[in-house]
């Protein structure tokens, strides 16, 4: 393949001199021929760069390592999120969002030449190392992440499961750098999770946006309608997209419509009408009819914006929490003969009132900031100890029965002691009024 780029190029600038003989006649040049020209001009300056650095540069490099380093560099200078994968690469990228891989647990952005940590995985190596949204990864491995691109970074972050990374980050609000060691591990995508927080209402987590999202999503709320029937039904959902990065496209657009009956979920525009699409929401018999709010800060990116928006415009739910992150771009994932890949960016994407979020993001209608949990005191004396209280006590069948229902439900009532904007979205959905289906 670059055998053929070379030979396309050598054949350009061949014909050129009699090209520009043709042209000098003419008294004026046409468009078109001089954007031809520009063309000409450019290819032939690639390959005669190309050319000085096989034959003068201190160590020999091959030619399809310039080329693909050229097309990388390329891309790179368009956007943050256009990029040229390799073909390990590209199949680690279809592994983010189809299966499981071994890594740290982080989705990271490129901005300003700097690897940013958009948001760190629940329950993953990174988020449990601490890592938050807003870090600067500085080096990996002691190599500065300046020297490389964000699938480079990506690659020498991953590796195989047990094996340790050291990453040197510059925290948000810290003046000199942190320096973490961390053991990769395999990084599940389950990507929904669910907690019920008072009878009748329920948490519902999305952490990311891969191709099993709307399946597992529908699930955790089949099994709340289920469960909340003593209790006279679902009441309420309070929808988490905090730290979501975002994700595949169409699992926006299924999410959004799994609470939307009607009307535009987002619409996507380019640079030329074949490139605009609009997607339609459409009444599903497990559509969900309750009371909703919906969770973002800045680590809500991309698909997650699509829904909040989608949410918010259509009137659906109550945004709250921080304005998200503001990414709001379409990118196409292009396979290549050789296993290579592109991610293009190809077009802005628009909330159903017409509004683009790309560098603005999503304002929330109640902004309620993030409150850190203060730490329990530790040397608070207890007042009463009982044989249940003991460490390895004998249970009765009873005893583990009640034991595993109350774990169950304590476990929402532990988030809500540790979360105050999930306090707040509690309060604020308990308090909106009942939805009403739409007529024929």
């Amino acid at each position: 393949m670059s055998v053929f780029v070379r030979l396309v190029v050598f054949s350009f600038f061949c014909s050129l001199p009699f090209t520009q003989m043709a042209c000098a006649a003419q008294p004026k040049q046409a468009p078109a021929a001089e954007q031809k020209m520009d063309k000409f001009e450019a290819l032939k300056r690639f390959s005669q760069v190309l050319d000085l650095v096989e034959r003068h540069y201190v160590k020999e490099v091959g030619q399809s390592e310039l080329i693909n380093g050229a097309v990388r560099g390329m891309l790179q200078g368009l956007d943050p999120h256009s990029t040229f994968m390799n073909a390990e690469e590209y199949k680690e990228m279809q592994e983010t969002t189809s299966g499981e891989f071994c890594g740290v647990g982080i989705e990271i952005s490129m901005e300003n030449s700097q690897v940013v940590v958009v948001t760190p995985i629940e329950d993953t190596p990174a988020f449990r190392a601490g890592l938050q949204a807003g870090d600067i990864i500085l080096s990996i491995n002691g190599q500065p992440t300046q020297e490389l691109s964000l699938q480079e970074v990506v690659s020498r972050i991953r590796g195989p499961k047990g094996t340790e990374v050291e990453l040197t980050l510059l925290h948000s609000e810290a003046k000199t750098p942190q320096t973490v060691r961390i053991v990769r591990d395999s990084i599940p995508l389950v990507s929904v999770k669910s907690k019920k927080l008072e009878d009748g209402y329920y948490w519902v987590r999305v952490t990311r946006f891969s191709e099993r999202t709307t399946d597992e999503l529908k699930a955790a709320l089949g099994q709340a309608v289920k469960d909340s029937k003593d209790a006279g039904g679902l009441k309420g959902v309070v929808l988490d997209l905090r730290n979501n990065p975002g994700g595949l496209l169409d699992q926006a657009v299924s999410v959004s419509d799994a609470f939307l009956q009607a009307g535009t979920i987002v619409s996507i525009k380019g640079r030329g009408p074949h490139s605009e699409r609009v997607y339609e929401a459409h009444t599903q018999s497990d559509d969900v009819r309750v009371p909703m709010v919906v969770l973002i800060n800045a680590g809500s990116a991309s698909a997650s914006e699509i829904v909040a928006g989608a949410l918010r415009d259509q009137k659906r739910a109550l945004i709250i929490g921080e304005r998200s992150f503001g990414k709001g771009s379409v990118q196409n994932i292009i396979p290549l003969a050789d296993g290579s890949g592109l991610k293009l960016t190809v077009a802005l994407y628009y909330t159903p009132n017409g509004s683009s979020i790309q560098a603005e993001g999503i304002v929330p209608d109640v902004e309620v900031l993030y409150e850190a949990p203060k730490a329990e005191d530790a040397e608070k004396p207890r007042l009463l100890l009982r044989e249940k209280d003991l460490n390895r006590h004998l249970e009765n069948a009873k005893d583990r029965k009640d034991k595993k229902a109350k774990d169950k439900k304590d476990e929402g009532k532990e988030q809500l002691a540790r979360d105050n904007q999930l306090r707040m979205a509690l309060q604020l959905v308990k308090g909106l009024p009942k939805m009403r289906d739409i007529k024929d």
